[in-house]
């Protein structure tokens, strides 16, 4: 059976170091050993985490506790674009078109909590948001890797929700993915990092995303509609730079965020016959006509779960601030 793993304080003693334990409904059984990382909790955490997995000893009421998030921030945090066919669409562009696994990276200092407010600087106005499946890695890969679709649970220890919080009006008039989507706290993850077990790895695709805005839902889909599915991400990404335990890959969201390609005739008169400075500038004009796009106080909640409950990976909750 999955293992429920959380990172956390006292809420009472915020600056206390994080410890580490597995969630049982809303009780936590304490880890005995402190791990400053994930990758080390991966690494060296398997004893005490098999002695931690018997109900009777959680002890301690999830509500004492402020979740942090369970990949810290020493770690990678690798990004897929447009990998949904629903999202490639509402970006204006067709995906028999992009025959390649877009990658990108945020800055691992965006990692913030599953419940800490995302704050929105000061000069961005149109703040989206994306749900993302998070893999979390198990191994190190320091050399290409095959990694075929039943052997997942040879390379990876687990998931985890993202949010891939995005500045529109940076990332893309300047074409910046990295600045546009790396302010801090711009990725939260949590509240758990879900440890499956081998034969677990197969129901990945009969996930159900959501996320929510103030109790409206913007996103639904299932994992299963990725474009380039895990085992070939993996194979691709290691063929191309070292991964570690730990790291954190977001593989991509479904369609619904604020941020969406205008009509056909819009994008031919956009390409043709206005200058790119022109075409950004009604870009932004029009998103800030957009509803959708976050403001302060607005909540979003995303859930990850397959449909009979046996993975669910909680519910990810988060309020928009001003700087």
């Amino acid at each position: 059976m999955a293992t429920k793993v959380v990172r956390y304080v006292p809420s009472d003693a915020l600056d206390a170091a994080p410890a580490w334990g597995v969630q049982f409904d809303r009780l936590v059984a304490p880890l005995e050993a402190a791990f400053a990382t994930t990758g080390e909790f991966i690494a060296q955490g398997g004893a005490v985490l098999a002695r931690a997995k018997v109900r009777e000893d959680a002890t301690l009421p999830l509500d004492a506790l402020k979740l942090l998030s369970p990949v810290t921030p020493n770690q990678q945090f690798i990004c897929q674009g447009i990998n949904y066919e629903s999202h490639v669409r509402e970006s204006g562009m067709d995906p028999t078109n992009i025959p390649f696994n877009t990658i990108f990276t945020k800055a691992s200092s965006c990692i913030t909590g599953p419940y800490d407010d995302v704050v929105r600087p000061a000069h961005v106005r149109l703040l989206d948001y994306e749900i993302e499946l998070g893999l979390v890695m198990g191994k190190d890969l320091t050399r290409r890797t095959q990694v075929s679709s039943g052997g997942l649970h040879e390379v990876l220890a687990g998931i985890t929700i993202v949010n891939d919080v995005s500045a529109r009006d940076i990332q893309l008039p300047q074409g910046q993915f990295y600045k546009g989507k790396s302010y801090r706290t711009f990725g939260p993850v949590g509240p758990c990092l879900l440890l499956l077990e081998p034969e677990e790895w197969r129901l990945w695709p009969q996930l159900r995303m959501q996320l929510k805005v103030n109790g409206m839902t913007r996103q639904d889909d299932v994992c299963g509609s990725m474009l380039t599915k895990p085992h070939d991400t993996l194979t691709e990404l290691s063929g191309l730079h070292d991964l570690h335990a730990g790291d954190l890959i977001a593989t991509g969201t479904p369609a619904g965020c604020a941020a969406k390609a205008p009509g056909a005739a819009a994008m031919f008169v956009a390409r043709h016959f206005i200058s790119e400075q022109t075409k950004w500038k009604f870009f932004i004009a029009g998103g800030l006509k957009n509803p959708a796009y976050l403001q302060p106080n607005d909540v979003m909640e995303l859930s990850i779960a397959s449909p009979d409950g046996r993975l669910d990976l909680g519910v990810q909750r988060n309020r928009v601030v001003s700087e």
